[in-house]
């Protein structure tokens, strides 16, 4: 009982202390200034920005944040439906479970993944194979989760900004 509690405790000690430098980082991150990790993060952002075709230093309009939030959202949620529907064909597969089904299943499962309410109606290792719960599930959790922080700092953005043409709390229609 006594391990259980210094385990508990030391847990609770690394996250506190790690809690002060990672919000600081965050709050650099959210507000566009320079970090430690700038020379191994912002190589791997060009390449992704250039295969989207964003331009970095050019801001977007809410009509155009809300069209790529959107874009994003079913392209996660496409993904989850295809590696759902495929699942017996895919890798990590020992029990060569077959796709998902029936189809409303597989909806209900990819829509509740994207918006992060992970709603589950299918028994986990019977239903998913491994593949589909790294690849897709778990991946999708993360995608969702990182959604809703982008559109928390738009929205803070946009209600601190008085007048800017982009994301600014006179474009905000809530």
């Amino acid at each position: 009982m006594y391990n259980d509690l210094a385990v508990f405790a030391l847990y609770l000690v690394i996250l506190l202390l790690l809690a002060w430098p990672l919000g600081i980082y965050i709050k650099k991150v959210f507000s566009m200034e320079k970090t430690v990790f700038d020379p191994l993060f912002h190589p791997v952002e060009k390449i992704i920005y250039r295969l989207c075709g964003v331009n970095a230093g050019e801001e977007m309009n809410w009509h155009q944040y809300a069209g790529a939030l959107i874009c994003f959202n079913l392209a996660g949620m496409v993904a989850v439906l295809i590696v759902q529907l495929a699942q017996s064909a895919l890798l990590f597969n020992p029990e060569s479970l077959e796709g998902v089904a029936p189809w409303h299943l597989t909806v209900n499962t990819a829509v509740s993944f994207m918006t992060n309410t992970n709603w589950q109606a299918y028994g986990g290792e019977t239903t998913m194979s491994y593949f589909t719960q790294m690849t897709a599930l778990t991946v999708q959790n993360f995608l969702s989760a990182a959604t809703g922080i982008a559109v928390a700092v738009a929205l803070i953005r946009g209600l601190a900004r008085k007048k800017a043409g982009t994301i600014d709390s006179k474009h905000l229609v809530l």
